[in-house]
């Protein structure tokens, strides 16, 4: 049932796209080949830990479709043509609705808050801040702004602020060195 009365006095949300599409990849390198290679989209941010890489690639002003890679994890690819759903999409991880700035950032959580529904604290990630938070059918949301922002202009690949993974894969490290992908993956439609 709708809760109405909690966001009334709340000012209304200012979106802006898409901050990121966050998608899973088996192969961060063939997917930096393919999405930066193939289709131009300007890789503009790696983050790596134990137990994850997370990348992210420009497809317009302050929005970008990323990806994780879970070490580990068994993931196990398969082809899925558009609109025909599957039980077995693990593609898909969440989607990060890009607002303008911090005060947007906590207005929201404010106005979720008020909604009677659950969302975390700020967290930062270095170049963005989000909250995360659920839709009434279990789909995994964020809200982030940009701190620093990578869009709009050459990526600066010695940055550590967006290029932080300290065991890249071999296409960033291509990047990095060459300022060109060596190679990039063929596709086939299913």
């Amino acid at each position: 049932m709708a809760n109405d009365a909690g966001t009334a006095s709340v000012p209304q949300v200012r979106w802006r796209g898409i901050n990121h599409l966050a998608l899973v990849t088996d192969d961060m390198d063939a997917t930096v080949r393919f999405y930066h290679g193939v289709l131009g989209a300007r890789l503009i941010a790696t983050i790596g830990t134990d137990s994850f890489r997370h990348y992210f690639f420009e497809i317009g002003e302050q929005n970008t479709v990323a990806f994780f890679e879970y070490k580990n994890a068994g993931i196990q690819p398969f082809a899925k043509p558009a609109g025909i759903p599957d039980e077995r999409a693990p593609q898909f991880d969440h989607v990060s609705f890009n607002v303008p700035d911090e005060e947007a950032l906590l207005a929201l959580r404010n106005r979720l808050k008020a909604a009677n529904c659950e969302v975390t604290d700020v967290v930062d990630h270095g170049f963005i801040r989000s909250v995360y938070f659920t839709d009434p059918g279990g789909i995994a949301l964020e809200a982030s702004c940009w701190v620093v922002d990578g869009t709009g202009h050459d990526a600066d690949y010695a940055d550590g602020r967006f290029f932080s993974d300290p065991n890249p894969v071999p296409a960033v490290t291509e990047l990095t060195g060459r300022g060109q992908l060596a190679s990039t993956p063929e596709t086939h439609l299913t």
